[in-house]
């Protein structure tokens, strides 16, 4: 599983269909709707929320958003309730960075006209659900 704290602008169409099959995935474990994957680590940054429902229903809302912008129909109706406010979990820009290279190595076998096309981003933007602070790697990433 691979909730990308990156903005899914970056996302191919493959790694965006995987994002949303993989959030609707963590928000049933979340609710207590599946027996696997209940420890995932990164699941923890959703469960530290003060409610963890909304706040992955906030994050799917966003993918999902992301997918109809390109045109893809992704059913929003499978969403859960979102927050009202904004919801700003903090991710370290290491986090970004690791991930950042991580999706660059992923679109140079699948997708090199996308990896070409983000050449020119030096500082990825992080997912709306999430607010960038100073530090490396998170403790729940398994690099």
């Amino acid at each position: 599983m691979r909730l990308w704290s990156l903005h899914p602008r970056y996302l191919d169409a493959r790694g965006l269909v995987a994002l949303w099959r993989e959030s609707l995935l963590a928000q049933a474990v979340l609710r207590g709707e599946t027996r696997g994957y209940k420890h995932h680590p990164q699941l923890e940054r959703f469960r530290a929320q003060r409610d963890p429902g909304a706040a992955i229903a906030t994050y799917l809302a966003q993918v999902q958003a992301e997918a109809a912008r390109r045109g893809y129909g992704f059913d929003a109706s499978r969403i859960g309730k979102p927050r009202r406010q904004r919801v700003a979990i903090a991710v370290t820009r290491g986090q970004l960075e690791y991930e950042w290279q991580h999706l660059r190595s992923k679109l140079a076998v699948r997708d090199r006209e996308r990896m070409s096309s983000l050449a020119r981003v030096v500082r990825p933007r992080a997912h709306p659900c999430f607010r960038v602070i100073p530090g490396t790697i998170e403790a729940w990433e398994r690099p």
